[in-house]
């Protein structure tokens, strides 16, 4: 099925940008799988150098599973990440072997391509969601090796994120605060 084709409905890429941002406040209600499908489909149309693609997306959903992920994301005595067992959804994304061209090139500059890439693929991931309606908010703090250990993912291999997905609560007040564009951008030198 290709899930690119369905449309649910035109968004201007601004409009789009400024919607989507970090839920941390999920309703109970239930996220159907096409709309979990696209976002994994936009994520799969991400760019990645060389075109490695460097990375396998494990859907958890199922209540148990997920909890215990939830579980591994708790920094204790904080309350960092305590609504992660909110959200009916969580994500992992797993860092896939690069290909040979990717290896070497982020290997001559001194850049881990693999992490780039996984990021813009995390952002389309992201931003199909609030296309869909949905709400997601981007993971690096988590014990890696007990969600490993969950989601059977091989010794080797790494998880560098967690995605958090579900519908925002109603009311949810959260405001997206942002520098100013004159601040983070300039022309033709750094000011």
């Amino acid at each position: 099925m290709r899930y690119a084709k369905e449309r649910v409905r035109k968004l201007d890429f601004i409009e789009l940008a400024n919607l989507r941002r970090s839920t941390r406040d999920y309703s109970d209600r239930v996220v159907d799988r096409d709309k979990i499908m696209r976002c994994v489909e936009a994520a799969r149309m991400a760019p990645s150098a060389c075109n490695s693609q460097p990375w396998h997306f494990i859907v958890v959903d199922d209540p148990e599973l997920k909890d215990m992920v939830a579980s591994a994301t708790l920094l204790m005595g904080t309350g960092l990440n305590s609504f992660v067992k909110g959200a009916p959804v969580i994500v992992a994304v797993v860092n896939e072997n690069a290909n040979m061209r990717s290896k070497v090139g982020g290997f001559i500059k001194g850049k881990n391509f693999d992490l780039i890439d996984i990021g813009i693929a995390a952002e389309h991931f992201c931003l199909q969601a609030a296309a869909e309606g949905l709400g997601t908010c981007i993971l690096g703090w988590f014990n890696e090796g007990l969600v490993k250990k969950l989601l059977d993912v091989p010794k080797l291999k790494k998880v560098p994120l967690l995605i958090t997905l579900g519908y925002e609560k109603t009311g949810s007040t959260a405001v997206k605060v942002r520098k100013s564009i004159e601040d983070i951008s300039s022309f033709n030198k750094y000011k």
